[in-house]
């Protein structure tokens, strides 16, 4: 084992927080279909995590649970369990708002099939055995921590952004949105550090970040133009899609590209950890007033 790789896999002993999936329940009733009124291109942004979350997440909850027994690290075996448990709620969770879009006429089939294929068919286990399965299940494993790294920084994003409370955005989609995005924020460390317990390699790192960077991205922009030609309502000018997104990011409802790139170099670099995040405590702090999860301790 390398110097780098030392300290890697030990980096995570400088944050020590115990992850336990929280069994939330929330009400779409009355949610409208255009939830952050006056701006359908940062709706349907935001929606995409409707429909991309269930299939990706269960997918990598099971790639985890695979990788427990190559986990012999007592503390992030148990963090592992945590985030299997938290992942596989967050799956779960978003799929009853796709069910809800399903049930009030927006035809997401067709984006869900793709996206069951590209998870199922391109990043599926692929009956592979031997040392091809270990190289495998370590290609998936980086990729799916640089998704997790997204995930943890665009949920600080959430916690951070008050522009969404001053447009009176929905605030039962409003509270999925900062309860998934603290929960991110507060596993930020695990997939990281399981990927580096089970392999390290920088390069696979690298390699595999720059895979899930683009292909995330090109998905997520992809099906938010999708539904964003589909939006539901009166018939009216719409903006080209590439506009409405940097119309969305200028108010601050949407990341902005710099940002995606600057996370994407953040996270190549050879000595960068989660850890070097923000204060991981606004994600306690949101977690402790969050409503789905008080009404869950009534």
């Amino acid at each position: 084992m390398n110097a780098l790789r030392q300290v890697e896999v030990h980096e995570y002993a400088e944050e020590s927080l115990a992850i336990n999936a929280r069994h939330v329940q929330f009400s779409w009733g009355g949610v409208p279909l255009e939830y952050i009124p006056g701006d359908s291109y940062a709706t349907q942004f935001w929606n995409v995590m409707h429909l991309v979350l269930p299939e990706g997440e269960r997918a990598m909850a099971d790639v985890f649970a695979q990788t427990l027994p190559l986990i012999d690290d007592e503390r992030l075996h148990e963090e592992v369990v945590g985030f299997v448990g938290q992942e596989a709620t967050h799956a779960a969770t978003h799929e009853g708002f796709r069910r809800y879009l399903d049930a009030n006429g927006v035809d997401v089939t067709p984006m869900v099939r793709r996206i069951e294929y590209i998870v199922h068919k391109i990043f599926g286990d692929h009956g592979l055995t031997g040392r091809a399965a270990d190289k495998w299940l370590a290609e998936r494993l980086g990729i799916y921590a640089a998704a997790e790294h997204y995930t943890a920084v665009i949920g600080e994003w959430l916690l951070d952004n008050g522009e969404f409370d001053r447009r009176g955005t929905d605030p039962t989609m409003l509270d999925l949105l900062r309860w998934h995005g603290s929960e991110e924020l507060e596993h930020r460390n695990v997939a990281f550090d399981a990927f580096n317990h089970v392999d390290g390699n920088y390069w696979r790192r690298a390699r595999t970040a720059v895979l899930a960077s683009l292909g995330l991205a090109m998905l997520w922009f992809v099906t938010s133009a999708e539904l964003y030609r589909k939006a539901k309502g009166p018939r009216r000018f719409q903006l080209w899609w590439p506009l409405a997104y940097f119309r969305s990011a200028h108010r601050k409802l949407v990341p902005n590209l710099w940002f995606l790139v600057r996370q994407t170099w953040l996270y190549l670099q050879p000595g960068f950890h989660p850890s070097q995040m923000g204060d991981i405590d606004k994600a306690i702090r949101y977690l402790a007033q969050s409503p789905a999860v008080q009404a869950t301790k009534q």
